[in-house]
C-alpha cells in the first residue's frame, strides 16, 4: 500500500508574509481607481472655482494668440479677436494669418460662416465644423473653443481621462496645473498638460501641451479678457459691421 506525504502545517511567518502582499496589492488597486475616477482635493475645489466663475458669465470676449509647434520649432501663429455669447454663439475675426477674415457660428443652418477681409471680402462661404478648410493641427473645432467645454475638458484630465501624475502649484496670483491625460481632440494622443489659471477671475490665461516626452506642441494664451462685453445677437452676423466690440471691465 502506497503510503502518502504526511501534509505539513505552513508556517505562521510565510501565512503572514502572504497576507501582507495580498493586503498592499489590494491597497494599490483601490488606490488606482480612486486615482483615476476623482481628482485631489485641491484640484476639485479649482474645477468647481472654474466651473462658477464660467457660470456667472453671459458672454465674453478675450484676445487670443496660438502657436503650432514641430521639433522645438513654431511651424503656425494666429492671433483673433475670440467673441462668444451663451449658450453657443461664437465669431472670430483674425489678425494673423488671414487679417480682416471673419468667421461666425453658427449660421442658420449650424454651419461657420466664413468672410475673408479686403478686396476678398465678396467671398463668403458656409462651412461644417468639422470641415477640412477649418481643420488645425490640434484637432479642435470652432464649435469646441469656449471656456466651458476647456474646464470640462481639464476635469476630465484630472479624473477618467488622466494617464499620469498631476502636479497643481500657486503662485501670488496664479495657479498652474501639469497633468498627463488623453488629448482633448486627437483621439487616442496623449499629451502633457500645463494649464494657467488667473486667479482674480478663475479662468485659464494660457495652456501648454507638450508631447509625453515633453516636446512642446502648442500654446494658447489669452489676453484682454472681459468678462461683461456688450454682445448684442447682430454682432454674431456675418455681415455685421464693427459697431460692438464690448467694454473692457478687467
Amino acid at each position: 500500500m502506497t503510503k502518502y506525504a504526511e501534509l505539513r502545517p505552513v508556517p505562521l511567518a510565510f501565512r503572514c508574509l502572504v497576507l501582507t502582499l495580498c493586503l498592499f496589492a489590494l491597497h494599490l488597486l483601490l488606490s488606482s481607481n480612486l486615482q483615476a475616477g476623482s481628482p485631489s482635493p485641491g484640484a476639485a475645489d479649482l474645477i468647481a472655482k472654474m466651473s462658477a466663475a464660467y457660470s456667472r458669465l453671459t458672454a465674453y470676449q478675450t484676445e487670443v494668440e496660438t502657436n503650432e509647434y514641430d521639433r522645438g520649432r513654431v511651424v503656425g501663429t494666429r492671433r483673433f479677436r475670440y467673441s462668444f455669447k451663451k449658450p453657443q454663439q461664437v465669431r472670430i475675426d483674425m489678425e494673423t494669418p488671414h487679417p480682416g477674415m471673419r468667421l461666425v457660428y453658427p449660421d442658420e443652418k449650424g454651419k461657420v460662416s466664413v468672410r475673408f477681409g479686403g478686396w476678398k471680402a465678396f467671398l463668403k462661404l458656409h462651412l461644417a465644423p468639422d470641415n477640412v478648410l477649418l481643420r488645425t493641427r490640434s484637432g479642435q473645432r470652432i464649435d469646441q473653443s469656449d471656456f466651458g467645454l476647456l474646464i470640462q475638458n481639464i476635469g476630465h484630465s484630472l479624473t477618467d481621462r488622466r494617464r499620469g501624475e498631476f502636479r497643481l502649484s500657486e503662485g501670488a496670483d496664479r495657479l498652474l496645473l501639469d497633468v498627463l491625460a488623453e488629448d482633448h481632440f486627437l483621439v487616442g494622443e496623449v499629451t502633457r498638460y500645463r494649464f494657467i489659471i488667473d486667479k482674480s477671475h478663475w479662468l485659464p490665461v494660457e495652456i501648454r501641451e507638450y508631447t509625453p516626452d515633453g516636446l512642446l506642441k502648442r500654446t494658447v494664451n489669452f489676453h484682454k479678457l472681459q468678462t461683461a462685453p456688450d454682445l448684442p445677437d447682430r454682432f454674431f452676423l456675418i455681415d455685421e459691421e464693427d459697431s460692438a466690440h464690448g467694454q473692457a471691465d478687467r
